[in-house]
């Protein structure tokens, strides 16, 4: 038997929960269970959202295809799903034939859902950005990694980046997912390296086409303080005189 803090009994506030126990009591485990599959028994409550005609809360049992999922809210030319949220799995249109279910795509239930039209490098580059807002700032893999991370995919956005750069988001992933102090941090970057796998042309066309570009440009920066001083560099080769 499980208890609570201080040895008390726990107080379970999650509806879903509350609503699956009533049913067990109503109708025994055995008809619960005879739901789902083997490993993830039951049922599960899904919120739909995104490029949809019928947006909204559904039930489904455990091993439910995403294909099915798509079917039902009417999410006709989707390019990929986002399952558990920005922290979550985003799955593309060749594993729509996949299961919810803990042994194969497990959900805490958040269902969003991306049409052809969407930029999924912009998705990923909003849920960068959440997540550095979000950081505690209380470890340093997910203090600097998500600002680290989201200044990247600006870089990129604003077409100054390489594939040096797509290397250092996975390489930022690594870092926070082992190093980082709580969930947040760790799963912060799963966004942006599960669409750089699965959608890396859109990234790429973004890339300027040399091997490293700085992020920062000395000359611009020096701009404003140059007019103020009347300063103009003198140029290579110019003689003084």
């Amino acid at each position: 038997m499980s208890c609570g803090y201080l040895g008390q009994p726990t107080v379970v506030n999650n509806v879903e929960t509350l609503c699956k126990t009533t049913e067990i009591a109503l109708h025994g485990g055995e008809q619960y269970f005879a739901m789902g599959t083997r490993q993830s028994t039951g049922t599960k409550i899904l919120s739909v959202a995104g490029d949809c005609e019928r947006p909204g809360v559904y039930e489904y049992e455990f091993g439910v295809r995403i294909a099915q999922v798509l079917e039902d809210c009417g999410a006709r030319q989707a390019k990929a799903v986002q399952v558990s949220g920005a922290a979550g799995l985003c799955l593309s249109e060749r594993e729509f034939g996949r299961r919810i279910a803990f042994e194969d795509v497990p959900t805490a239930g958040a269902f969003m859902v991306f049409s052809a039209e969407r930029n999924m490098f912009e998705v990923a580059r909003n849920f960068a950005h959440f997540f550095r807002h979000e950081s505690c700032g209380f470890c340093t893999p997910c203090r600097v990694g998500t600002r680290l991370q989201s200044d990247i995919m600006d870089k990129i956005a604003a077409r100054r980046a390489t594939h040096y750069e797509l290397n250092e988001l996975i390489r930022l992933q690594g870092v926070m997912k082992s190093c980082s102090h709580c969930g947040l941090g760790q799963t912060a970057g799963n966004a942006v390296v599960e669409t750089l796998q699965k959608f890396r042309p859109t990234y790429e066309s973004y890339l300027a086409q040399t091997d490293f570009l700085p992020a920062f440009d000395l000359e611009q920066s020096l701009q404003a303080a140059n007019e103020v001083c009347a300063h103009h560099p003198v140029q290579a080769g110019v003689d003084d005189d």
